[in-house]
């Protein structure tokens, strides 16, 4: 990671003096020699780190598929493609017709890749895996208990019984599995199924096969993040959001109902956010960046019933740097963003660079299409960190 700090002081100054200085990043710190007299003073900084891939992405299909695509593709060199599609990509077939969706939809001379990934279900077969591996467009099984959230009524309701020899293959065929880490039973409160899934599930499983490569999605608990943490990074790793490092559960409540901060797993008590944030920004290889960006149009939000989701594309490499500087580890950014998941799936890191501007800029209130809106997380506020390629 490069850091580019430029200070220009205003006119009147005591003393005249400018400074601009690229250095590999340890600390954000800039020391004075001597006494300088500045009456006032801008302070820009910039910071250039390899382009950052999203491990854990929702692009739909369709109309939905071209309106969000371009967010993400401007960022991120790569993206794991969640499965929970109407009907979810169950096969290595379907999975290399939707990627050819995906590739038709980017904007021009865009170099981003889609990585693909096949929804588990008590009928997926041994040599489906085999098949998956062989396509080289395959990267991981996402797995769905049942009713655990979009578009999850597919989802495996039997693991140890009817999965366990497609599991075994994945773990022959280096096959991570990407878990939704929620049990769904109605006897669990909502804000315990991660913690209960962890105990009944994940830790079972990983005794059975402590060869399995697991991905804890989307962790929201303090648990989760100490499992992680205890586990052989070689074979446990999670991805975490924007989200999750920045909201509680307060932020569902505050001046009303927020339906666009409503996702799954839903947000928690403030203790988990902080646990979670002093595990990312610890510069742990167990966690790396995965946005969970998940885009629904406005009134699938805003009604009775609404959809899980927030559509952080826009803003996440805004968010993970807000997160990341205010913990004074800004040095570890890069790492999580841009390391530690292509290191994790044993794919070369990019090589490409991105810079992010510390430049208010304002996000917009919504995206337009003919066919409805989207709203972004953080709709019409004003965040401090500019990506830009």
């Amino acid at each position: 990671m490069m850091l580019k700090t430029s200070i220009s002081p205003f006119r009147g100054s005591a003393l005249a003096t400018s400074s601009v200085f690229s250095q590999k990043l340890s600390s954000v710190l800039v020391k004075a020699r001597g006494p300088i007299h500045l009456k006032a003073s801008k302070i820009k900084m910039e910071l250039s780190i390899t382009r950052p891939d999203d491990w854990h992405l929702h692009l739909r299909d369709g109309e939905l598929l071209e309106a969000v695509v371009s967010h993400s593709s401007h960022h991120f060199g790569r993206a794991i493609i969640m499965p929970n599609l109407k009907p979810p990509i169950t096969t290595t077939a379907a999975a290399m017709a939707y990627r050819q969706s995906i590739l038709k939809a980017l904007p021009e001379n865009s170099d981003f890749t889609p990585l693909m990934t096949l929804y588990l279900t008590d009928t997926t077969s041994p040599n489906e895996i085999k098949l998956a591996r062989e396509s080289g467009v395959v990267y991981a099984v996402k797995l769905y208990p049942a009713g655990a959230t979009t578009n999850s009524q597919d989802g495996v309701t039997d693991l140890f019984g009817k999965c366990l020899p497609v599991l075994e293959e994945m773990v022959r065929q280096n096959m991570p599995l990407l878990v939704h880490g929620e049990v769904t039973s109605p006897d669990v409160d909502v804000f315990d199924r991660e913690k209960v899934f962890i105990d009944t599930v994940l830790f079972p499983l990983l005794k059975k096969l402590p060869q399995l490569k697991v991905v804890m999605e989307h962790i929201t608990t303090m648990e989760a993040a100490e499992f992680v943490e205890s586990c052989d990074d070689r074979f446990v790793a999670a991805t975490v959001t924007p989200q999750h490092l920045v909201l509680n559960r307060n932020s569902l409540f505050q001046g009303g109902l927020q339906p666009h901060n409503y996702c799954l797993p839903v947000l928690k008590r403030e203790i988990h956010r902080q646990a979670i944030v002093s595990a990312v920004t610890s510069g742990s290889k167990s966690f790396f960046l995965g946005t969970d960006s998940a885009p629904h149009e406005r009134s699938k939000k805003e009604c009775s019933c609404g959809c899980a989701g927030i559509y952080n594309a826009p803003v996440a490499l805004s968010v993970y740097a807000k997160v990341f500087e205010e913990a004074g580890a800004l040095d570890k950014l890069e790492g999580f963003t841009s390391f530690n998941g292509a290191d994790f799936y044993g794919v070369p890191r990019n090589t490409s660079k991105i810079e992010l501007r510390k430049t208010p800029w304002k996000v917009p209130t919504s995206f337009s299409f003919s066919w409805g809106e989207i709203v972004p997380m953080f709709a019409g506020q004003t965040l401090d960190w500019l990506p830009s390629n």
